[in-house]
């Protein structure tokens, strides 16, 4: 009797195992077609002193098709400084696409492809707030190149930092086993339900590889701050200055905000900002120096934590056609610029 009912328990389990990764082969059949890889290019300076020597670069990460007009959502990192963005689609067809908006500091990007083909597949948002530590999780993307590979994991974080991200918007993250690797930047985590919940953002390791820690933006705040005007692209990279650093560069404030590099085409770059050109350690970090250093945005110094976060609220709650100011250093003087929101 012992012997049938062990017998039973293991033909249950076998059972449960063949249909849970029934489920998944489902899942993946259903979902992958709205997944689609990112080939981006930059420019950057060369560093050696010279303002108009250039290098480009290429780079990689995925990204997920949210409507069927092009609407393309993705990590901010992927695509926050390129001057050419490629999306291809699981049936290999290409297209362009450009930035819609952008949060860098919730590391989420809108883009909008000039074509869908009739194959793609649509996917639809998750309520990430239902989410709870321990539910399954699984994530597609471009590891390493590699196409459509799937990983499988569980929520086993979620995490609220103390970041404000304009309109009271709140930096949250999903934290997964689910493997993480390059290539996987900006692609979508999806629940058992084939709902995307989060958008695959960064890794937590000490050998540069993936350790079992990975972090997500949860969908809810990719909704807030991609679909609800509470970010928009301004094409500039940069470094956060104080105390002695801002003194050594003669910042006449606290402290600024170092322009590292302007992306090609963008508001900034229209605007006459400009990026650094010399490489530079800053403390422990490396920096390309020489460009401008933003002061203010419309009165609102960029000296400390606080006036960044209202500065942030300030940019948000701008509207088409509202115009923003920015004082800079340049070459040890300040300018004054204005631009008006497209």
């Amino acid at each position: 009797m012992k012997r049938k009912v062990k017998s039973i328990l293991v033909v249950l389990f076998i059972s449960i195992n063949i249909s849970f990764a029934q489920e998944l082969t489902d899942l993946f059949e259903k979902v992958s077609p709205s997944v689609v890889q990112i080939i981006v290019k930059s420019e950057a300076n060369t560093g050696q002193g010279d303002p108009y020597a250039k290098v480009t670069m290429g780079g990689m990460g995925s990204g997920v098709l949210m409507s069927a007009d092009g609407d393309i959502v993705t990590a901010a990192h992927v695509v926050s400084s390129a001057s050419e963005i490629e999306i291809i689609y699981k049936n290999g067809e290409t297209t362009s696409a450009t930035i819609v908006s952008i949060s860098n500091v919730g590391d989420v990007a809108l883009l909008k492809a000039n074509s869908v083909p009739e194959s793609a597949v649509v996917a639809k948002f998750g309520d990430s707030d239902k989410e709870k530590i321990g539910d399954n999780v699984f994530v597609i993307g471009f590891p390493m190149g590699l196409s459509y590979s799937l990983s499988t994991g569980v929520i086993s974080g979620k995490h609220k930092q103390d970041i404000k991200i304009g309109k009271g918007n709140v930096m949250e993250m999903f934290q997964t086993d689910a493997s993480i690797n390059t290539g996987n930047s900006g692609g979508p985590m999806f629940n058992y339900k084939g709902e995307v919940i989060g958008i695959v953002s960064s890794i937590l390791t000490q050998s540069g590889g993936f350790e079992g820690i990975g972090f997500a933006a949860t969908s809810n705040l990719a909704v807030k701050l991609l679909y609800k005007g509470d970010s928009f692209w301004f094409g500039i990279d940069g470094t956060f200055l104080t105390g002695p650093l801002a003194e050594a560069l003669n910042i006449p404030q606290d402290a600024g905000l170092l322009i590292t590099n302007v992306t090609p085409n963008s508001p900034a770059y229209f605007l006459g900002i400009r990026g650094g050109y010399i490489k530079a350690v800053i403390g422990e970090q490396e920096a390309m120096i020489g460009g401008d250093i933003l002061l203010s945005i419309d009165g609102i110094p960029i000296d400390n934590i606080e006036n960044i976060s209202k500065a942030y609220e300030k940019l948000h709650a701008k509207k088409q056609f509202d115009s923003i100011k920015f004082k800079v250093l340049r070459a040890g003087k300040v300018k004054e610029y204005k631009w008006k929101v497209r």
